[in-house]
């Protein structure tokens, strides 16, 4: 046995096991590379040397490599990569005094590289390092609830100016008025920022700053009304954001709303962004993530390990990378909802990402991506209560973000509040932003609308949902329940078999939502949905 700081590492048991939390079961292999880093502690290891030990005469990528090191740390509950450091260009160091005697008294803290440490690091709350997910989650919580307050600088203030309408017809007027409505309703929802309303032309005088002049003008083209805004620091004139938005909804309710919501959404991310502590320069993540990203497009399971091994590959180099932390927190909710991870690496994947996301939210408090994959999080791991607590969070960041308000919706389904959820989802559908996610609500709207018993409805929200993108295959899954129940058997065995091709293996046990914290409300809905999906062909199996 090996112990170090508080916990024992026993090789015979293939545990390691912490005085104040439960002992974690250990792979083969992830014991195997935990034994030989403490055997080595504070020695740099490089990789081909590790992998030479652990896989000796077998070739293997470096992702079977990452994924050993990132199964330990979760483990240890590193989540700053503070006990098993990546030394740049070199390997991997294990931080901590080891010895085969327990300690008498007190722990071992890493000892100090002779790099500088990063000053980000040191930056905001201090994060405890925690192995059970349980405690991460409730870290996440307590930093999208009181993040702001401990990392925001002085509120911004916004002084939204009056639309300056340049189709000057009375539709065009009230229209005008509609929509300074509706963004004055949007904006005083923003936690952080101070709204002034101006009547006139001029910029009121402030004191101790400046402020951000929202101009905005609405036009009319043959086909669409146009709105158009500029955010401008009145202090330099300088331009701190453009928005463009256009619609031709016949309704003039929608009409308002989307022009609204298309220039709110990305104004409301400026203005999170110019509240985080630092403007943050573009770094090599992103070509990672795009990577990452163009090798999960198609929805096999084979693309889906590529872009796990480009991202972990990625944030082994860049442990404290926001989107890298984001994206493979994603990623890891997207093999979990693809039964891509058998149920260990599930609970390894959630506890991870939970680490991930807290990481995140330590960083960025008030960023709206953090907040948004933290509420995705909670939904897909069927956290209900605090799922509410953290997607209601996201809209007081930006309250046009559709993400947020379809993972509220799910979380509304879930509970059984079906009209609550599809009143979110329509919601999100009215706003149709991002736009990048509008598959999502409509998806949504089909499956609520579906345990409601609104079978033409449902068939309707699902087809536009697959005609931008068949998703997981969910929607072909729901859809093919619609058009049973609407007596459309031959549409419904298409649905099934354009399901089966993206799910290969589904069964009427595995493509039910995980049951913990469900309502019996929505259980007996989704069984429901299940059965008819038996009865169309679904191979058989015991519905959740």
């Amino acid at each position: 046995m090996y112990f170090f700081a508080d916990f024992v590492l026993d090789t015979d048991r293939a545990e390691l096991r912490r005085s104040d939390g439960p002992a974690t079961r250990l792979r083969p292999k992830t014991l195997e590379l935990f034994k030989l880093l403490v055997q080595n502690s504070h020695r740099v290891l490089g990789k081909e040397e590790l992998m030479e030990a652990i896989w000796p005469g077998i070739h293997v990528g470096e992702d079977s490599l990452f994924q050993c090191i990132r199964e330990i740390r979760v483990a240890l509950g590193d989540a700053r990569r503070e006990m098993v450091q990546v030394i740049s260009g070199r390997g991997y160091l294990f931080a901590l005094d080891v010895t085969t005697e327990p300690a008498a008294s007190g722990t071992t803290e890493p000892r100090q590289q002779e790099t500088k440490p990063d000053r980000k690091s040191r930056r905001g709350l201090s994060l405890v390092a925690v192995a059970a997910s349980v405690l991460s989650v409730m870290a996440l919580i307590g930093f999208a609830l009181h993040g702001n307050s401990l990392f925001a600088p002085s509120r911004v203030v916004v002084v939204l100016q009056p639309i300056v309408d340049t189709d000057a017809s009375p539709e065009g007027v009230a229209l005008a008025r509609d929509i300074a409505s509706e963004l004055i309703k949007g904006f005083s929802r923003i936690d952080g920022i101070h709204l002034i309303v101006r009547e006139g032309e001029a910029v009121p005088a402030l004191h101790g700053g400046a402020a951000l002049d929202l101009r905005y003008e609405l036009k009319r083209d043959p086909l669409n009304w146009i709105l158009q805004a500029r955010l401008i620091d009145t202090a330099n004139q300088e331009i701190q954001a453009v928005a463009e938005a256009s619609a031709s909804e016949a309704d003039r309710q929608r009409l308002m709303q989307r022009l609204a919501a298309g220039i709110g959404y990305p104004l409301g991310l400026r203005l999170s962004d110019l509240q985080e502590p630092e403007e943050r320069a573009a770094t090599p993540s992103a070509v990672a993530i795009r990577q990452a990203v163009a090798s999960i497009n198609q929805t096999t399971r084979e693309r889906f390990g590529m872009a796990r091994a480009i991202l972990e590959q990625n944030l082994a180099e860049n442990p404290d990378n926001v989107e890298l932390q984001i994206a493979l927190a994603g990623l890891h909710l997207r093999g979990m909802q693809m039964n891509w991870y058998d149920p260990a690496q599930s609970a390894v994947a959630e506890q991870d990402a939970a680490a991930l996301l807290k990481g995140a939210l330590a960083s960025r408090p008030r960023s709206l991506p953090v907040l948004d994959a933290s509420c995705r999080f909670l939904t897909v791991t069927n956290q209900f209560t605090e799922s509410l607590v953290v997607c209601a969070r996201a809209l007081t960041v930006n309250p046009w973000d559709g993400t947020a308000l379809y993972n509220l919706g799910l979380t509304q389904l879930q509970l059984g509040r079906f009209d609550d959820a599809l009143a979110s989802f329509l919601e999100a559908e009215r706003y149709d932003t991002p736009e990048v996610s509008r598959w999502t609500w409509l998806l949504g709207a089909g499956w609520a609308n579906l345990l409601l018993g609104r079978d033409e409805e449902a068939a309707t929200f699902l087809q536009r949902s697959i005609a931008i993108t068949a998703g997981s295959g969910r929607p072909y899954l729901l859809l093919a329940a619609a058009y049973q129940r609407l007596g459309r058997a031959r549409e419904a065995r298409e649905a099934l078999a354009k399901a089966m091709e993206i799910r290969p293996g589904s069964t009427a046990r595995n493509v039910a939502l995980p049951t913990r914290n469900a309502s019996n409300t929505f259980l007996a809905g989704s069984n429901a949905i299940i059965h008819t999906l038996m009865e169309i062909g679904l191979p058989s199996g015991t519905p959740r």
